[in-house]
């Protein structure tokens, strides 16, 4: 069941995501997955070089990015959710006009959505997390009640694995169900959607159903996702609307010393690629 509301005169959060748009002048968001074996020299292979390792990726590409995105399993995996929750109250601290995204894919319903919710906005206090809708506006709702945090929720996926469901039935695809259930969510300013840079023609037709709520964008280079089809797919009226998101391809740039200084040099090609395809979209 869909619960009606009355729409919030103060959309926090799309506020917030656009007045960081405009201060770092990028759309880049920077998935924080850290690998203990990937590590690169000089960095200890523990909890403790997981920390000084994603501080230090964000310290440098900071200038270049809008968001940071920590993976919650990346971190959990290896016991370090007390290390996760100090590396997102850190970038708060450091970097309060830069977002952090909670990637987490949670989806569940009642209670336990509930303690989700609160494990994500309030013991890691994160600005924004990626949901899971599958079982319905039951396990959004939740979530939605933070209405000054970001809720991000699967709609078309970067992997080839995910046709045979989000593009079925062909009449009436489930990833265009869940962006038109997007308008009926965002009814306090503070819903996304996930679309995956390598389906430019779906990204499009989201689009036009969702206006300008923003789109974060996974599988721009690995996965095979190109940032001019994107950008010109995706941007939203004002040229702006995504957050275009890269993990290893910054993160491991490099495996030496100079991983940090690798990293930021990515982060600075990717934002002027991306503001390239603006410009020449904008004219």
């Amino acid at each position: 069941m869909c619960i009606l509301v009355a729409v919030s005169s103060s959309p926090v959060f799309h506020e917030r995501l656009r007045s960081i748009w405009a201060l770092t002048d990028s759309l880049v968001c920077v998935g924080l997955d850290p690998l203990i074996d990937r590590l690169p020299a000089g960095v200890s292979r523990d909890l403790r070089g997981v920390l000084a390792f994603s501080k230090a990726i964000v310290t440098a590409t900071a200038p270049h990015v809008a968001a940071f995105k920590p993976q919650a399993a990346h971190f959990g995996s290896l016991g370090g959710e007390e290390v996760l929750a100090e590396l997102i109250r850190w970038i708060h601290t450091e970097y309060p006009d830069r977002l952090v995204i909670l990637d987490a894919k949670r989806g569940d319903i009642g209670s336990t959505a509930e303690r989700y919710a609160v494990e994500v906005f309030e013991r890691y206090q994160a600005d924004a997390v990626t949901v899971n809708p599958f079982l319905g506006d039951e396990s959004v709702e939740p979530y939605l009640e933070h209405t000054s945090r970001g809720v991000i929720a699967l709609c078309r996926t970067s992997n080839a694995g995910s046709d045979w469901l989000q593009l079925q039935p062909k009449d009436n695809p489930i990833y265009l169900q869940i962006a038109r259930r997007a308008l009926q969510w965002n009814r306090a300013g503070n819903v996304g959607l996930v679309v995956g840079a390598t389906w430019p023609q779906e990204m499009e037709e989201v689009r036009r159903v969702i206006g300008d709520i923003p789109v974060l964008v996974p599988g721009v280079g690995a996965q095979g996702g190109r940032i001019d089809a994107v950008v010109a797919a995706g941007a939203d009226s004002r040229g702006e609307g995504l957050l275009i998101s890269a993990s290893r391809s910054i993160l491991f740039a490099s495996s030496g010393e100079d991983f940090a200084e690798a990293a930021a040099l990515e982060a600075q090609r990717m934002k002027a690629e991306i503001n390239h395809e603006r410009l020449k979209r904008n004219r």
